[in-house]
């Protein structure tokens, strides 16, 4: 096996290592109030059941992380012409964003400051994936599930926030 394959898979599991301690710093703070404040909140019908968020939320890491690897191995594939700058940095805001989502809305137990948030998780989302895509379509692709579920989570944030004023 040569040095690059082996750096390759070195590089998969940096990103799987990043991508899921933000999960688990998410899911920390989501633990402050899970299942203290957040049942005493209204929520709409939709309302998914709590057992549901952990595997779709694994998931989705685990897409985000398969996802900056392939734009990690098309940087090294060496095309000079290509900044790769825009599509790291749009990956990193959109997981920042990601984790405070948890912290304002369940730790600080403040939709409203979470609905902003999230929306804004939403619009870098969306450059993200129309980044990736400049770099690879597979890349892009892997994010559209985690850009669905986040367009869901928006909804509910909203619904939440309105109906516990």
């Amino acid at each position: 096996m040569d040095i690059l394959s082996n750096q390759k898979w070195r590089w998969l599991l940096f990103f799987l290592f990043l991508c899921f301690s933000i999960e688990i710093i998410g899911g920390w703070l989501t633990q402050t109030s899970v299942s203290s404040w957040y049942p005493t909140l209204k929520k709409p019908s939709w309302n998914p059941p709590n057992w549901i968020f952990g595997p779709v939320w694994t998931l989705l890491y685990g897409l985000m992380a398969f996802s900056v690897w392939l734009i990690w191995l098309k940087q090294q594939e060496g095309d000079l012409r290509k900044n790769f700058t825009p599509a790291y940095f749009l990956f990193g805001l959109q997981l920042f964003l990601n984790c405070l989502w948890s912290g304002l809305f369940f730790w600080m137990q403040n939709p409203a400051i979470a609905l902003i948030d999230i929306l804004l998780l939403w619009i870098v989302l969306l450059f993200t994936i129309l980044e990736f895509k400049k770099h690879s379509i597979m890349a892009a692709l892997l994010l559209v599930p985690y850009f669905l579920w986040i367009t869901y989570a928006v909804s509910l944030n909203s619904a939440i926030w309105v109906l516990n004023q």
